[in-house]
């Protein structure tokens, strides 16, 4: 199994904005000034004070993707660049009072695909085009990578879906080519998806996920869960830190909004800062913060009663009906999924 390393892989695209050398001295000074290590204490996780910094275009420069952007590289092109600001910058582009509105939040791609959806074991991008078209489940048919880029434009990014040949549709693909383009034909590769994870046998705990929240998450993305907003120069009209529920998160038909997906992708990678062979929640404080943050109210999906035509492909932690079995809707939204 080929692992892929972000930082050889991506040997990035060279943004029109001219963003070189004052990122990278900025993390310097943040990461001399904070003495990050790396360790497991939970003071170790990047916090409000610690994000990376900000391009001289004034846009926000991801934690981790200053490497990407400061060297060379002959085969960037204007339209790679543009799939990069889409996905990293998504508000700004195709959000809620742009000209083109696509998405009906105010987060980014790069809000669950991190680092521009360059790191492992954060649904990565890299590889994408080297395993679509494939099978999806919800819509029990062979999808391309378009088709399956428009269900996070409809559920994540809770808007509507575009054209194939979209420009945006268009450059998003030309991105996560360009940031594939060094791995084999076929994969699988490690590194994809996200990190293992055993469900505990029993029922998520949303109370003690709360305490769970609040030692862990909640000063970052708030005691109400709805983030820090961007400001002048950091994320302007999007979020230093996205909301994790209420109206401009996510919508109920997002595949975060299931248990094991959400407790998996917080496990690997939350709180900010940690990495998936280190994680600092346990499986259980996993399940039981994501089973919190899911209780909360989001943005309703129409029609999700569609989804999994094939009601024997549904996973067991969809939250919503219609089921085959005679398992409760609460079983299968907390557990346990014994069945």
């Amino acid at each position: 199994m080929e692992m892929f390393d972000r930082k050889s892989l991506v040997k990035k695209v060279k943004p029109k904005s001219k963003i070189l050398v004052l990122p990278l001295l900025v993390i310097l000074f943040v990461a001399v000034v904070t003495g990050f290590s790396g360790n497991k204490s939970r003071k170790a996780a990047v916090g409000r004070d610690e994000v990376a910094g900000v391009g001289k275009s004034g846009r926000h420069v991801p934690a981790g993707a200053v490497d990407t952007l400061s060297e060379e590289d002959a085969d960037a092109t204007a339209l790679v660049d543009y799939g990069y600001r889409l996905i990293t910058e998504t508000y700004a582009w195709v959000g809620p009072g742009t000209k083109r509105q696509i998405s009906g939040n105010r987060l980014a791609c790069s809000s669950c695909h991190l680092d521009g959806g360059t790191r492992a074991f954060a649904a990565p991008y890299v590889g994408l085009d080297k395993i679509f078209p494939t099978y999806i489940a919800r819509e029990n048919k062979v999808e391309t990578l378009e088709e399956r880029i428009n269900g996070c434009f409809e559920r994540s990014l809770n808007g509507r879906a575009i054209a194939v040949d979209d420009e945006v549709m268009v450059a998003m693909v030309a991105y996560i080519k360009h940031i594939s383009r060094e791995l084999q034909k076929d994969g699988p590769f490690k590194g994809r998806g996200f990190v293992s994870f055993k469900a505990p046998d029993r029922a998520a705990d949303p109370k003690n996920g709360a305490a769970v929240y609040e030692a862990n998450c909640a000063a970052c993305h708030g005691a109400d869960g709805k983030g820090v907003k961007g400001v002048a120069g950091n994320r302007e009209g999007g979020y230093i830190f996205p909301p994790l529920w209420g109206e401009d998160s996510y919508n109920d038909g997002a595949g975060m909004n299931r248990l094991i997906t959400a407790a998996r992708f917080i496990k690997g990678n939350m709180p900010l800062g940690v990495t998936h062979e280190s994680p600092l929640l346990s499986d259980d404080e996993a399940y039981d913060v994501a089973a919190y943050i899911n209780s909360k109210l989001r943005p309703v999906k129409a029609n999700k009663e569609k989804d999994y035509p094939d009601l024997s492909k549904k996973p067991k932690d969809c939250p919503y009906p219609p089921y085959q079995d005679n398992v409760t809707q609460e079983q299968h939204r907390i557990g346990p999924f014994n069945f």
